[in-house]
């Protein structure tokens, strides 16, 4: 063993430095330019708009992997340029150092032809008016055929085979599905950062994107994201002396789980921003839920010599001079917008009407139906005290085993032993927080966390069970998704189908809803299927068991009532009794406390009754 390692050093101190082969450095380059298929799209639709297209058509079988065609009708490439442009570092777009602090165009590096033809089979056909045009065909970085061409004004690159040469790249890609949800989600970005371009994207024969070029950014909005979310955009608009800040951004009621439904664009290009996107959700202030993003198309012009776009290959990330500035009047413009849109005038009398109907209209306000036996506790003198064998609202199953084995259950055992005291209500604070009281002291529960626990545990339940108990529809509802949504979510109808969800393709980006399990609140249906749609798309993978967890806590969350709902002290009371019968009333599903609790010592030790022990 001691003398192969001897060897091998021996061949390390005897190696001479060489340089490498022009096609292993455009291999390796390729690396960090062409990580997979929608790594070429984007690269070569770029391309194409610096080339000042305004018609894109891209082409595409099995992903990507065995053909990739984009085409377009902008300048070309001079026929006696079109070989250099493989070569590595080869470029139009920058001439000297100056240049590369005021770059305008999407690609500047010289990487991209070389790169792609380093690991594919390339054909490109180009043209510039009023002359020949020129077709070339490159294979593993090697010229293979070069020739005149006659070709209208454009050009047309098709790649084929890709990583045919390399195939240990082949296995980090991906299914196919999801390789093509990559494809569009960076045609659906390029159409929003270009909507002055007309973009068509064909999978297949399957035309899967149409924007009209027209130069109406919410029409492209409505291309990638539907009519039905175009709709409910607020346009937003602002500046300084160093930036330009305009596009949409969703109501506070058109949410997703993650960030990426926020799309930037920095002088028309598309980049990654993690300051900007919490700027973003900074702006809507407390409109949004914990956890909850929204659908945000956000361009920024600037003067170019404040960026720095040469980072890194993809050029997704780029160094902002002046960062915090862009992000204080990223949220200006937001607030502004939402200020405008759901300003509603207050004052005395406004405030003296909403306390006095929130006491009349209680069952109203509530997003919840409280039993009938209700009136009669109403009747009860003070203080009232909670008995635990009132009946539970909710109807919970009979079921006793739980159906999520997580740390909570296992600790639950632990809490069914403990003792829920006897409480007797006595009165409630801001339409937030409940008081009562027994012998020990005071209790003080949050209304909201309190609801959350109750309803957690039904549904928890309910999920849990997929029975005959289900619910079919005589007329389907159609949910309609973006398409790389639609073909992620097309992969994972069996987990919906175990949560008793069925859904059925309906055309290139549409679902219909045929059945789902009883417990959907009725007219909630979409917005609850739409909801678990997103709990599948936050994450790359999502058991079944992990899916009802998390819908049971977003469905006890968004159908609990909030802060400011006043409740009659007979709601206050049915609330306490359906508490105390749950298996884990200390906390909601999140893990805030429902209740805190003031001992007698503890007022005493406040006001100074008695002292400290030192």
């Amino acid at each position: 063993m001691e003398a192969v390692i001897e060897e091998e050093m021996k061949v390390r101190i005897l190696a001479t430095i060489k340089e490498l082969s022009a096609q292993l450095s455009n291999q390796i380059a390729a690396g960090e330019v062409i990580e997979r298929p929608s790594s070429i799209v984007k690269e070569l639709v770029e391309n194409s708009i610096d080339a000042e297209s305004t018609q894109i058509d891209i082409y595409v079988e099995e992903a990507g992997l065995r053909k990739i065609i984009v085409s377009d009708n902008g300048q070309g490439i001079h026929p006696d340029e079109v070989k250099l442009a493989f070569e590595r570092h080869a470029t139009s777009k920058i001439y000297t150092a100056h240049d590369l602090f005021r770059i305008h165009s999407l690609g500047f590096r010289g990487e991209a032809l070389p790169s792609i033809a380093s690991v594919s089979k390339v054909t490109l056909e180009t043209a510039i008016e009023d002359m020949p045009g020129k077709y070339i065909r490159i294979e593993g970085g090697v010229v293979v055929e070069e020739r005149l061409h006659g070709a209208r004004k454009g050009t047309t690159t098709t790649v084929e085979s890709l990583f045919y040469n390399t195939p240990a790249r082949l296995k980090y890609v991906r299914t196919l599905q999801t390789e093509l949800a990559n494809i569009v989600d960076i045609v659906n970005r390029l159409s929003l950062s270009h909507p002055n371009i007309a973009f068509r994207l064909v999978n297949e024969s399957n035309q899967m994107l149409r924007t009209s070029g027209n130069g109406d950014l919410k029409q492209a909005v409505a291309g990638v994201y539907g009519t039905d979310v175009a709709r409910k955009m607020l346009a937003i608009e602002s500046e300084n002396l160093d930036f330009k800040v305009s596009g949409y951004v969703s109501k506070p009621e058109i949410t997703r789980a993650s960030r990426n439904y926020i799309t930037l664009i920095l002088n028309g290009r598309y980049i990654k921003n993690y300051t900007l996107q919490k700027a973003i959700v900074e702006g809507y202030g407390s409109r949004l839920m914990v956890g909850r993003f929204p659908i945000a198309i956000i361009k920024v012009e600037t003067d170019p010599l404040l960026l720095d776009v040469n980072v890194h290959p993809s050029k997704k990330e780029i160094r902002i001079s002046k960062e915090a500035a862009l992000a204080s009047l990223v949220i200006e413009a937001i607030q502004l917008s939402m200020q405008e849109s759901t300003f509603i005038p207050s004052g005395i009398e406004n405030l003296a009407f909403e306390r006095r109907s929130s006491r009349e209209n209680t069952y109203q306000q509530m997003q919840v139906d409280f039993q009938t036996e209700k009136s009669t506790l109403a009747e009860e003198p003070q203080p009232l005290e909670i008995k635990k064998d009132n009946s539970n609202f909710l109807q919970p199953s009979n079921h006793n085993e739980p159906i999520f084995k997580t740390v909570e259950n296992m600790q639950e055992e632990e809490v069914v032993e403990r003792h829920f005291p006897q409480l007797y209500y006595f009165g409630q604070m801001h339409g937030t927080y409940l008081f009562a009281q027994n012998e020990t002291g005071l209790y003080m529960i949050d209304q909201h966390a309190a609801q959350e626990r109750i309803k957690y545990e039904y549904f928890r339940e309910e999920i849990g069970h997929v029975s005959d108990n289900q619910q079919g529809l005589l007329v389907p509802i159609t949910i309609e998704l973006p398409l790389d949504d639609y073909l992620k979510i097309n992969e994972n109808l069996d987990k919906m189908l175990e949560m008793g969800i069925q859904l059925e393709p309906f055309g290139k980006q549409t679902f219909l809803l045929s059945q789902h399990p009883s417990w959907f609140e009725a007219g909630q249906e979409e917005a609850i299927v739409k909801d678990i749609v997103q709990m599948i798309l936050s994450e790359e993978r999502v058991s079944v068991k992990k899916l009802r967890e998390e819908t049971a806590i977003m469905m006890s969350c968004k159908r609990s009532i909030k802060a400011n709902h006043y409740l009659s002290d007979a709601e206050a009371i049915q609330l306490l009794n359906d508490l105390a019968q749950t298996k884990n009333p200390f906390n909601c599903p999140h893990g805030r406390p429902v209740l805190i609790h003031l001992s007698n010592k503890d007022m005493e030790k406040m006001f100074k009754r008695i002292q400290d022990p030192h």
